[in-house]
């Protein structure tokens, strides 16, 4: 454990000298003609949190500045509820539901995998993580202005920075807003670990996550998320010097509304990989490597369903029509992948299974979160229905195509119905379709489409670059980890079960 440490150490330390100096870089200029994108989670640039110190500034013949905008309460209780779910949405959610998926003498190596690797990526968030993800720098990467969360709040003082909602005028603390998306990093990490149960060392568990997290979620979350925010758009003129401070991806103008590329794409892929360098499980193809608690899974399942609420409906940032919207897409959604998952199931196997409803109810959920607030309530029903046949497939049919030991269908759930969703937004965000449109004008907030065929070709766009991007980091960080640590467990520690051997303990008692 002390070369463990010592080797973190060292790659921190380089991951700080190399993003400090990438940061300095000048933003990539943006297409004469990008479209914003209406639904992608912003903050307040760090240099505008506090308005009011540039009207002190200001010379005494100058008009008095505008008061700076006070974040409605209802709109801080709802965020910070939605927070909170996000966070049940890991731990336990995710926790039991992967638990009851393995063997049970792999149940507690999951469930501190989990536990673990949530808070050790809220800490890389809070140090650096929030900051390259959310605050200028370039078109692929932010910079180091918010190191430590610094300039978020000035506590003795009781002063508060403020972050952009997708309303002019109006605001939540920035505060609030790098803790929700905290969540978010955290539980994109965590998916990860279903790909890898059962063989993976702890210690590569805890290498990787650091190195992933730094150099694919963040700058997937700033490409994709990261803008100036609707109050910055206050003259024509400003407009493309504004975009071109953006992230890459939404500069394109690609929907994502709550992380179908940067969480479920982003995160899939790289389980695929992870199983492909890992390898196969001992037995795998050979014997029976069933689940020890579908009880714990359908737990996990429900929990996992109520806590997405927060997840998708809490990323419109506001108590609005917007969160209501996502907030009954994501129920109906979920529900549709559940009876279309299990239909199949039973017309294909002739008998619908516990675990087919609870993985056509993760699914909908996935496939449902980049149109959660982009589509209406058609949409919500084929997003749905397809995310449960198209993902049944994802599990066997493609999954013996693949040939790779995705040990709880990582791949096969949350990057393929992550992809699906996505390009379906393209299509059911058109308001013939029933869907909401997307701001064509931030100057006026004026709402508007182009064609389905243009968005789709954007979204997918936007897929290939996820794909891509998650893929060469997972398996170049997978290949420094296992020159450090190694990645793998022993054959005799793996068929003993990782309970005991790598933590010395039981999930239950005999």
């Amino acid at each position: 454990m002390k070369k463990l440490f010592v080797h973190l150490a060292i790659v921190l330390c380089s991951i700080f000298f190399a993003l400090s100096t990438h940061a300095q870089a000048p933003a990539t200029p943006a297409p004469a003609a990008a479209p914003a994108a209406a639904v992608a989670p912003a903050v307040a640039p760090a240099s505008d949190a506090k308005p009011e110190a540039k009207a002190d500034a200001a010379p005494s013949a100058a008009p008095a500045a505008a008061p700076a905008p006070v974040p409605n309460k209802a709109d801080v209780t709802w965020m910070l509820l939605c927070t909170a779910l996000v966070l049940l949405m890991s731990i336990p959610a995710l926790a039991l539901f992967y638990g009851g998926l393995v063997r049970q003498k792999n149940m507690l190596s999951v469930l501190m995998q989990v536990f673990v690797t949530f808070s050790l990526v809220t800490v890389l968030w809070v140090i650096y993580g929030y900051s390259l993800a959310f605050t200028e720098g370039n078109a692929f990467i932010g910079s180091l202005d918010r190191l430590f969360l610094k300039g978020i709040a000035d506590v003795p003082k009781g002063e508060f920075a403020m972050a952009a909602t997708f309303s002019k005028g109006v605001v939540i603390p920035e505060m609030l807003f790098a803790a929700f998306q905290a969540t978010f990093a955290a539980i994109t990490c965590c998916l990860i670990l279903g790909s890898v149960a059962e063989r993976m060392k702890f210690a590569a568990v805890l290498l990787f996550v650091v190195l992933w997290f730094t150099f694919s979620y963040t700058p997937i979350a700033h490409m994709v998320w990261f803008w100036m925010g609707p109050d910055a758009y206050s003259d024509p003129k400003l407009v493309d010097g504004l975009n071109a401070k953006a992230g890459y991806i939404w500069q394109m103008g690609a929907l994502d509304f709550a992380g179908g590329t940067v969480v479920h794409i982003n995160a899939g892929v790289a389980g695929l990989v992870a199983a492909y360098m890992l390898g196969k499980r001992l037995g795998y193809g050979k014997e029976a490597l069933t689940p020890h608690s579908l009880t714990m899974t359908m737990i996990g399942a429900s929990l996992l369903w109520f806590g997405w609420f927060g997840f998708n409906a809490g990323s419109a940032l506001e108590a609005n029509n917007t969160a209501v919207l996502a907030f009954m897409n994501t129920f109906l959604a979920t529900a549709c992948a559940v009876l279309s998952w299990i239909f199949a199931e039973w017309l294909l196997k002739g008998k619908p299974s516990m675990l087919g409803a609870a993985s056509g109810a993760v699914a909908g959920l996935v496939a449902i979160t980049p149109a959660a607030g982009n589509v209406g309530i058609p949409g919500a029903f084929v997003i749905g229905t397809a995310a449960g046949l198209v993902c049944l497939w994802g599990v066997t049919g493609l999954k013996k195509l693949l040939k790779a030991d995705d040990s709880l269908d990582v791949f096969g759930v949350h990057a393929v119905g992550g992809i699906l969703g996505a390009l379906l937004t393209g299509v059911f965000v058109s308001p013939d379709l029933g869907g909401p449109g997307f701001v064509t004008d931030w100057v006026k907030a004026s709402v508007g489409f182009t064609s389905i065929g243009e968005q789709v070709m954007i979204q997918a766009k936007a897929v290939g670059i996820a794909v891509v991007w998650s893929a060469v980091v997972t398996a170049l960080s997978l290949f420094i980890v296992k020159m450090i640590v190694g990645l793998r467990v022993s054959e005799e520690d793996e068929r003993e079960g990782l309970d005991i051997t790598a933590h010395g303990e039981t999930a239950y008692n005999k």
